[in-house]
C-alpha cells in the first residue's frame, strides 16, 4: 500500500465494522470541514461564530478540532448561522 487511501480502501474491504467507523469519521470530516472554510469565507471568528449561536466559544474551537462532536440541535444552529444546509441523501 502506497498511500492513506490505499490502506483506507483495504481496511474497508477486509473489515465492516472498521469501514463503517472510518466512513462516519470521513462525513464528520465533511461537515467540520465545511463548518470551518465557511466561517472563514464569513470572515467569522469562532467567538464571533458562538455568539451568533449561543454558544460558548470553547464549545466551536472543540467542534473544529474533532474533540467532541455535535448534537443535531448544535450542529443545526451552527449550519444556520453560516448559512450551510444539510442535504440527507440515501446511503
Amino acid at each position: 500500500m502506497k498511500t492513506w487511501n490505499d490502506y483506507k480502501d483495504y481496511v474497508k474491504a477486509t473489515d465492516s465494522e472498521a469501514k463503517q467507523d472510518l466512513e462516519e469519521i470521513e462525513a464528520l470530516s465533511q461537515i467540520v470541514s465545511a463548518m470551518v472554510a465557511q466561517r472563514h469565507t464569513l470572515g467569522l471568528s469562532q467567538r464571533d461564530l458562538a455568539e451568533i449561536c449561543g454558544l460558548p466559544q470553547s464549545s466551536v474551537a472543540r467542534i473544529e478540532s474533532f474533540k467532541t462532536t455535535p448534537n443535531l440541535d448544535t450542529l443545526l444552529k451552527i449550519m444556520n448561522a453560516l448559512k450551510l444546509k444539510i442535504t440527507i441523501t440515501p446511503a
